[in-house]
């Protein structure tokens, strides 16, 4: 089943890839004689946009799988941890310090964000911190970063700057270039790989903590993999993209009847499924027509999470009726 779940997605990848490719606001001709601006367009602005959603798409879709199956709840998110409003607090601050201006410095707040967070994270939860404790610590540090967030637009030194800093917390990827591919990419392989390796003992966790203990899991282990493959994965989404929500929300829903329901056969085809709706969201934000401008990401998926998270809490209530 899960071989073919995964083949079903990569067909439908490979399908979605070149549809990107094609449009937009202004929609390219494949069968229309080559030109210049063409090829620009295609190479230099939305080819790196496409791989750049299927990367981010592909870490929010297997962190967001971990991480329910982490907490063993289905309703659990990546910005759960607090590392996504970490990182979004250290972009937050390049923009607020001027430092955003540098080529690469925005990135490197929000990775040492993402970086903070997750040490801290490690820090309050413990050695011996069980689930629980894991996930109060990861609410604080999400409410402190989203009050110094708030505090850093309200002191903002200029109109200017508090204007950068919300329209990047919106989410997007436009005007995306192959610098942000490359500087996305290794953190976000990285992280899913820490999160596969994860996967046998999220499955053991499925059964009790107890029971997990008693098969050799062991809990420091686990918890530093879940913090690290969580953290480079959602950091380097929003080092680039700023937040991008309810992807590792929605996605295991869509596609945990299809497998076996263990974590493990769910995080690979997470990834996929969400490396395909971030491709196509991204996409049809940029052919809607709104006289503002390009629809963002962020709002556009917030848009479409919110009334599927109201959908699951409404499932879960009528199942304890």
């Amino acid at each position: 089943m899960n071989q073919r779940l995964i083949l079903i997605l990569l067909l439908a990848i490979a399908a979605a890839v070149p549809l990107s490719l094609l449009a937009g606001r202004v929609w390219i001709d494949p069968l229309a004689p080559e030109t210049r601006n063409a090829s620009v367009i295609l190479m230099q602005l939305r080819l790196p946009r496409a791989v750049l959603a299927l990367v981010l798409g592909a870490g929010l879709g297997a962190s967001g799988a971990a991480m329910q199956g982490f907490l063993r709840n289905p309703l659990a998110d990546p910005g759960l941890f607090g590392i996504a409003p970490g990182a979004a607090l250290g972009a937050v601050l390049s923009f607020w310090t001027g430092y955003a201006a540098s080529t690469y410095l925005l990135p490197v707040f929000a990775l040492v964000g993402a970086g903070g967070a997750m040490a801290l994270l490690a820090l309050i939860a413990g050695r011996e911190g069980g689930v629980a404790l894991f996930t109060l610590a990861g609410l604080m540090i999400s409410s402190l970063a989203g009050a110094l967030m708030s505090l850093a637009i309200s002191l903002s030194p200029t109109p200017f700057a508090m204007s950068e800093i919300v329209t990047w917390l919106m989410g997007t990827l436009a005007d995306r270039s192959w610098r942000e591919v490359w500087i996305a990419t290794p953190f976000t392989l990285a992280g899913i790989g820490v999160l596969i390796a994860a996967g046998r003992s999220l499955d053991a966790l499925t059964l009790g903590e107890a029971a997990a203990r008693s098969l050799g899991v062991d809990p420091r282990r686990l918890q530093a993999l879940m913090i690290a493959g969580i953290g480079l994965t959602v950091g380097a989404g929003v080092a680039v993209a700023g937040i991008i929500g309810f992807v590792g929300l929605v996605v295991p829903h869509l596609v945990r009847p299809l497998t076996d329901r263990r974590p493990s056969s769910l995080i690979v085809p997470s990834a996929l499924a969400g490396a395909l709706l971030l491709l196509i969201a991204d996409c049809l934000c940029r052919i809607l027509p709104l006289a503002g401008g390009e629809l963002r990401l962020g709002i556009a998926l917030s848009l479409l999470g919110a009334p599927f998270f109201l959908h699951l809490l409404l499932k879960m209530r009528r199942g304890l009726a």
